[in-house]
C-alpha cells in the first residue's frame, strides 16, 4: 500500500458531485428520493396506458410496489469507498477504476437485504434485475451476453483507496437514514437490518456473485412486467438526476409531460396543409377508417402514404403521443420538414438531430452514459409527435440507450412504421416481437408485404390485419421501360441532360460513383455528387443541394449510392443503375417518375463486377432476373407482385435482451451487422476535442474498415480515429484512402 493511501470517512454519502444547483439531491438520500418520486408518478400517472399498452392487468399492484423497491435500491451500491472518492474527485476512474461498478454492488448489498426487502409487496428478483441493469450493463459487454454480475476491475492503490477490497459505508449514519426511508417507502418490515457487512475482498465479491448467479439461474420471471419495471426504472434516473439538478419539481413537470398528447384537431391541421385544398384519395380515407389495431398499408412510392398515415393518426393517436419511424436518418429528416415541422408539435429524434436543450444540465456522477441523448429524450416526453429512425422505437427491444430513455412517451404512443419492407432479419424480428408485447395502435406501410410477413405478422399480433391497398389509378399507370445493357449509354445520358431532363445514375460502391462522377464531369454535364462516405455535415449539404436541385428548373444530373435509395424525396426523368438486389432496384425505382408525367420513362440497368460487395452473386442474379422479366412498359404494381412471388421466405431473428434477459440488461445491435465503422479523422481530432456532444456527429464518417483493422487505432470521444497517413478527405469527393 501506498505511504500515502488514506481512509475515507465522509460526513455526507454522495449520489452526485456536490454543486450548488443540486440542493438536497446531490446525498444518496436525496437522489435516491427524487428518483423513486419520479419513478412512481411515471406508474401513477402512465398505470392505465401501462396495463393496456403492455397486457398488465394481472400486475397492477405488483407492477407499482416493485418499481418504487427498484428505485430505492437502484444506487445502493453507491455506499462504497471508491465511489465516494470518484464522486469527491480524490480518485482518477481513468487511471483507477473502481473495483466494481456501484449498479452491481447495489444487487449484491441488496441480497445481503433479501429477507427484510421481502416483507413488503414488490417482486425482490425483478426489483434487483432492474436496479442492477439502470445503467444497461448488466450482464453483457459489446452487445454479446457475459452472464457477470459486474465486472471485477483492476483498480490499483491510489492515495484514498486499496485496489483489493471496498470499504462499505453500511455503519454511516445516512446509510441508515437511507434504509429507513425505504422502509416507509416501500412499506418494509419495521426493524432496519443490522450486522451488514462493512468490508468486501475480491474474494467476498467472487462468493457472493456466485451465490446470486446460482439463485438467479434457476428464476422464471414474468418476462414482460420484468422489462417494463426495468424501463421505468432507467426513465425515472434519468427525470430524477436532470429535474432536480435543474430546479424543476419532478412530480408536477411528470404529470404536464404525460399529459401533452394529440388532439384531433392538431391532426387534421396536418393533413390540410398538406392537401392544400384538395380532398383525400380513397385508398387515405381507408386508412382513417382502419378497424383492426395493426394495420397493413400496402402503396408503392408517390402514392400519398403518409398523408394518408396522419389521416390514420386523427383515429388511432388522439389522447396518445405519435412515433412516425423512417429506415434510416434522411428519411426521417425528410418525412419531418415535409408533414410535421411547423405544423404540429413536433420533434426530430435520430443519432445526427441536433437538439437544443442547453437550458439543462447533468453533473457527472464518474459513469459514462452519453448525456446529450438523456437530454434529448426529454424532447420525446415533452412532445407530441417523434418523427424518428426505427431504432428510437424498435431499440427498445435490445435495451438501447435511446429508446430507454423514451420509454415513458412510447409507453403511451401510436406508432407508424415506414419502409417495412427495408428492414433486415434482426429488425424485422424485432418489429414482430414489438407487435406481440406491445398493444398499442400500429400502422405498417410498405410497397409490398411478402406473404411470409403478413403471417408472421398475423401470428405476432394473434389476428387477423387489415390490409388497404394503395390507389389502382396510380399503382397501375405504366412508370417505366427497363434497358438491359453491358455498359452505360453517355450518349443517351447526354441527350437527356441536353433537354432538360433530371438525371439520376445509382452506383452500388462509393469509389464507383466517383468514377462515374469524374467522366461525367468530362462530358460537361455538371454532376453533383452524393454518397454516404462524407463527414455528417457535408452529408447534410449534399444530400440538400440534390433535392434542391430536383425540385429547381432546368437539367440536373445527380450520382449516388444507396443512400439514394429512401432517403431522396425526387422524381427523375431517367433513372441509370447498377444491377443490384430486387429490392434496392424497387427502391432506386421509386425515384424515377415519381410525380407521374403521364407515360413510361427510360430506366438503364448495367452489371456490376464487383460481386460480394455489397451484394452476392445470388442477389445480382436476382436483380438481372427481375430487369429481364418485363419486356415493355412496367408499373408499380408490377413491381410487387414479382417481388411477393420471388422472394425467399426471411428468417426473423427474435432475440431480444429487453424480454429474454431475465436479470441482464446491456444493449445490443438492433441491425445486422453493415460494411462499415464510424470514425473520426485525425485531422479533425483538435476541433472535435471542444465540441459539445451534440455538435460532434456533424464530423463522423463511416469507413468500409473492420473492428480488427481499426484495433490499433487512437480513440477520441469514443471513435476510432483514422490516421492521416492513411484517409484523406474532400467536402466534394468525400473520405478516400491515401
Amino acid at each position: 500500500m501506498s505511504a500515502k493511501n488514506q481512509t475515507l470517512y465522509p460526513k455526507l454519502l454522495l449520489a452526485k458531485s456536490k454543486e450548488a444547483s443540486w440542493k438536497g439531491a446531490y446525498t444518496l438520500v436525496g437522489h435516491t428520493a427524487s428518483v423513486v418520486e419520479a419513478v412512481t408518478t411515471l406508474v401513477d400517472e402512465l398505470s392505465d396506458q401501462l396495463i393496456a399498452q403492455f397486457g398488465l392487468y394481472q400486475h397492477r399492484k405488483t407492477l407499482r410496489a416493485t418499481a418504487r423497491l427498484a428505485a430505492f435500491l437502484h444506487d445502493l451500491g453507491k455506499a462504497n469507498d471508491h465511489f465516494q472518492a470518484v464522486v469527491r474527485k480524490l480518485k482518477n476512474p481513468m487511471k483507477h477504476p473502481q473495483l466494481m461498478r456501484h449498479e452491481a454492488l447495489s444487487v449484491l448489498l441488496a441480497w445481503e437485504l433479501r429477507d427484510w426487502l421481502a416483507t413488503g409487496e414488490g417482486d425482490f428478483k425483478i426489483a434487483i434485475a432492474a436496479a442492477g441493469g439502470h445503467h444497461l450493463k448488466l450482464g453483457g459487454e459489446g452487445g454479446r451476453q457475459t452472464d457477470e454480475i459486474g465486472e471485477i476491475r483492476e483498480s490499483g492503490v491510489d492515495t484514498w483507496t486499496r485496489g483489493d477490497r471496498l470499504l462499505l459505508y453500511t455503519n454511516h449514519q445516512h446509510f441508515t437514514g437511507l434504509l429507513r426511508y425505504g422502509q416507509k417507502a416501500c412499506e418494509l418490515a419495521s426493524e432496519i437490518p443490522q450486522g451488514l457487512p462493512t468490508v468486501w475482498t475480491i474474494a467476498d465479491i467472487k462468493q457472493r456473485r456466485q451465490t446470486i448467479l446460482s439463485e438467479l439461474a434457476q428464476w422464471e420471471p414474468d418476462p414482460v412486467l420484468t422489462a417494463v419495471v426495468k424501463a421505468l426504472l432507467v426513465a425515472g434516473d434519468t427525470s430524477g438526476s436532470a429535474l432536480p439538478a435543474n430546479d424543476v419539481a419532478i412530480r408536477p413537470w411528470i404529470q404536464t409531460q404525460i399529459h401533452y398528447t394529440l388532439t384531433e384537431p392538431e391532426l387534421q391541421h396536418v393533413v390540410d396543409e398538406r392537401l392544400k385544398g384538395d380532398l383525400l384519395r380513397p385508398f387515405q380515407e381507408q386508412l382513417g377508417n382502419a378497424t383492426s389495431r395493426v394495420t397493413l398499408a400496402r402503396a408503392g412510392c408517390g402514392t400519398g402514404k403518409t398523408l394518408g398515415a396522419y389521416n390514420w393518426a386523427k383515429r388511432y393517436a388522439v389522447g396518445r403521443k405519435l412515433f412516425f419511424c423512417y429506415p434510416t436518418t434522411g428519411t426521417s429528416t425528410e418525412g419531418f420538414l415535409d408533414y410535421a415541422h411547423d405544423k404540429v408539435d413536433s420533434t426530430l429524434l435520430h443519432t445526427r438531430a441536433a437538439v437544443d436543450l442547453e437550458h439543462l444540465d447533468l453533473h457527472s456522477t464518474g459513469d459514462d452514459d452519453d448525456l446529450e441523448t438523456k437530454l434529448e429524450s426529454f424532447k420525446a416526453w415533452s412532445t407530441k409527435v417523434s418523427v424518428c429512425t426505427v431504432d428510437t422505437v424498435l431499440g427498445l427491444l435490445q435495451c438501447n440507450r435511446r429508446p430507454m430513455y423514451c420509454f415513458p412517451a412510447i409507453a403511451q404512443a401510436a406508432f407508424v412504421f415506414d419502409e417495412v419492407h427495408c428492414y433486415d432479419d434482426k429488425l424485422f424480428g424485432a418489429l414482430l416481437r414489438f407487435l406481440e408485447v406491445v398493444k398499442a395502435p400500429v400502422l405498417l406501410m410498405s410497397a409490398s408485404f411478402l406473404p411470409w410477413q403478413v403471417q408472421a405478422i398475423e401470428s405476432a399480433v394473434g389476428e387477423a390485419v387489415e390490409i388497404i391497398q394503395g390507389p389502382e389509378e396510380l399503382e397501375t399507370q405504366p412508370r417505366y421501360r427497363f434497358h438491359l445493357a453491358d455498359a452505360p449509354d453517355w450518349e443517351r445520358v447526354k441527350a437527356e441532360f441536353k433537354q432538360g431532363g433530371k438525371i439520376l445514375w445509382v452506383c452500388n460502391q462509393v469509389n464507383t460513383a466517383i468514377s462515374v462522377y469524374h467522366e461525367a464531369r468530362q462530358h460537361d454535364l455538371q454532376p453533383l455528387l452524393y454518397h454516404s462516405r462524407y463527414k455528417y455535415g457535408d452529408r447534410v449539404n449534399h444530400h440538400r443541394e440534390v433535392v434542391d436541385r430536383f425540385k429547381a428548373e432546368g437539367a440536373v444530373m445527380a450520382i449516388a449510392t444507396q443512400v439514394a435509395e429512401m432517403s431522396l424525396d425526387l422524381s427523375a426523368t431517367l433513372l441509370v443503375s447498377q444491377i443490384a438486389d430486387p429490392a434496392g432496384l424497387t427502391q432506386r425505382l421509386g425515384r424515377l417518375n415519381r410525380r407521374y408525367c403521364g407515360h413510361a420513362l427510360d430506366a438503364i440497368f448495367y452489371p456490376d463486377e464487383k460481386v460480394g460487395f455489397p451484394y452476392s452473386q445470388d442477389e445480382l442474379d436476382a436483380g438481372a432476373a427481375l430487369v429481364q422479366s418485363f419486356g415493355g412498359e412496367v408499373c408499380q404494381v408490377d413491381l410487387a407482385q414479382w417481388l411477393e412471388k420471388a422472394a425467399v421466405r426471411g428468417k426473423p431473428d427474435l432475440d431480444s435482451v429487453w424480454l429474454d434477459g431475465e436479470w441482464r440488461t446491456y444493449p445490443a445491435s438492433l441491425r445486422e451487422a453493415g460494411y462499415t465503422t464510424t470514425v473520426l479523422l485525425e485531422q479533425d481530432v483538435k476541433t472535435v476535442e471542444k465540441l459539445s456532444a451534440k455538435r460532434l456527429p456533424r464530423y463522423t464518417v463511416p469507413l468500409v474498415v473492420s473492428s480488427k483493422q481499426t484495433k490499433g487505432w487512437e480513440k477520441c470521444r469514443r471513435y476510432p480515429v483514422a490516421p492521416a497517413d492513411a484517409w484523406g478527405y474532400s467536402s466534394d469527393m468525400g473520405v478516400y484512402q491515401l
